[in-house]
């Protein structure tokens, strides 16, 4: 819009956006000639967005497999390793937790009256 002739408060006006983004990102652009967003600061993920729903989804479709055979599930079907430890932090900011398989034992009432006594 600016190099086509538009005024920066016309563009503040236009796109409802604080003045300082518009000449931020004009100031950038005419700099490097590219007013692509800057890659964030620290280290990159080793998964991506597709990745981790991909996990989420098979967590939840099989709920048998452990968080120590869903990184072979993830490798096999995008080609990169990935460590235990990175797919339970996905499933846990998914919002699954405990990728335990543990086999409840159901307790006949006998069980439950000595327990209870």
């Amino acid at each position: 819009m600016l190099q086509a002739g538009a005024r920066q408060s016309d563009i503040v006006r236009e796109l409802n956006v604080h003045r300082s983004v518009i000449y931020r990102l004009w100031n950038h652009y005419q700099r490097d000639k590219n007013a692509s967003r800057r890659r964030g600061s620290g280290r990159r993920r080793i998964t991506i967005t597709a990745d981790d729903r991909y996990l989420l989804q098979c967590a939840r479709c099989r709920r048998t497999l452990t968080a120590r055979h869903l990184p072979s599930q993830l490798s096999a079907a995008a080609g990169r390793p990935t460590f235990r430890q990175t797919v339970s932090r996905r499933l846990h900011e998914g919002g699954l937790f405990a990728r335990r398989h543990v086999v409840c034992v159901p307790l006949s009432l006998e069980h439950v009256r000595a327990r209870l006594h």
